[in-house]
């Protein structure tokens, strides 16, 4: 999380002088001349589903245009993208990514897109931590506990996951088995709403996800939380420490949202879309909204979202070739 939270840092210094004095270039004066199609890679009522209406509204309202939703899940988002990929780059289609978009082709072949090819980059969105949970009939209470009772029980235990080769399933991959070595069985799911319910009854007993998702039934007693797996506690579950706190460092895993658009569309299109992203995720009530589903505000620029799309490449392509992680 530090490199995204330093590209969040880098993206408020540069708004002064992105917004101001600035005029409207000629192609897009008359931007949108029609409905926006705002491409969201999951499921309806997922935390990207959730940030993708807060764009497409506030969008819409800004420019006086319509931008509308789509959800196209499967596949790990992967449909989704490839749709984006493949639309007219005009400025009439743009897509809302979570970090799947760069795990996905480094645990695939024949993925339709290329993450640094297909599109360009226009903004980055929101973040949020992932949090390391489990059942409270768990007898662990905390991360020492929790790996000395995997070590003692290999192939007992499972996880959770969103589904094979998403974030959480690899990070998992990353902390438990070459971190600690530890037998645990991976327990995929169609998705984090079907992984979370699955642990909160017990089916699965550990579950590496993003914040949003957990933070409630943490806080309601329905999950345990363990730590939290970024460079700082969570306001919502002050009492949880860090993972380097208790005893795993470097293991820094969040879940971010940016914004693309098909690679080609016009220049002057990008960065109007950027700007006005850059206005919403710092209007108050937007980030009262992204506060209480758990997310912080990011208003980086397309080159900072660019560069840390291609930092994110690197760093889970290692962990993937290490943990020779392939879904074919």
């Amino acid at each position: 999380m530090k490199t995204i939270l330093s590209l969040f840092l880098l993206g408020l210094l540069s708004l002064a002088p992105q917004s101001a004095g600035a005029q409207q270039p000629a192609e897009s004066a008359s931007y949108p001349a029609r409905p926006v199609k705002v491409i969201v890679p999951n499921a309806a009522g997922a935390a990207l589903d959730i940030i993708g209406r807060v764009v497409a509204q506030k969008l819409s309202e800004l420019t006086g245009g319509q931008f509308y939703v789509e959800n196209v899940p499967g596949a790990g988002g992967i449909i989704g993208m490839g749709a984006a990929a493949k639309a007219p780059a005009d400025g009439y289609t743009i897509m809302v990514i979570n970090q799947d978009f760069v795990v996905q082709p480094l645990v695939k072949s024949n993925v339709p897109y290329d993450p640094f090819k297909s599109f360009t980059s226009v903004a980055t969105v929101a973040a949020a931590p992932e949090v390391i949970s489990v059942h409270p009939s768990l007898p662990a209470t905390n991360m020492k506990e929790l790996i000395a009772l995997l070590k003692a029980n290999p192939g007992k235990y499972g996880y959770a996951s969103p589904g094979h080769g998403t974030s959480p399933h690899i990070a998992c991959e990353r902390l438990f088995k070459l971190t600690y070595g530890l037998d645990v069985v991976h327990v995929p799911f169609q998705g984090g709403a079907p992984a979370v319910t699955a642990s909160l009854a017990g089916h699965t007993q550990i579950l590496h996800i993003t914040l949003p998702l957990v933070a409630g039934h943490i806080k309601e007693g329905k999950l345990r939380g363990l730590a939290v797996a970024d460079r700082k506690r969570s306001q919502d579950l002050p009492d949880d420490p860090t993972l380097e706190e208790a005893g795993t460092p470097n293991h820094d895993v969040g879940y971010w949202t940016g914004v693309l658009v098909p690679a080609g569309t016009p220049n002057d299109i990008v960065e109007l879309l950027s700007r006005q992203i850059a206005r919403i995720i710092l209007l108050p009530e937007v980030k009262e909204r992204l506060a209480k589903l758990g997310f912080s505000p990011l208003a980086g620029t397309p080159q900072q979202l660019a560069a840390y799309i291609k930092t994110e490449s690197e760093e889970w392509g290692r962990v993937v070739r290490e943990a020779k992680i392939r879904i074919d």
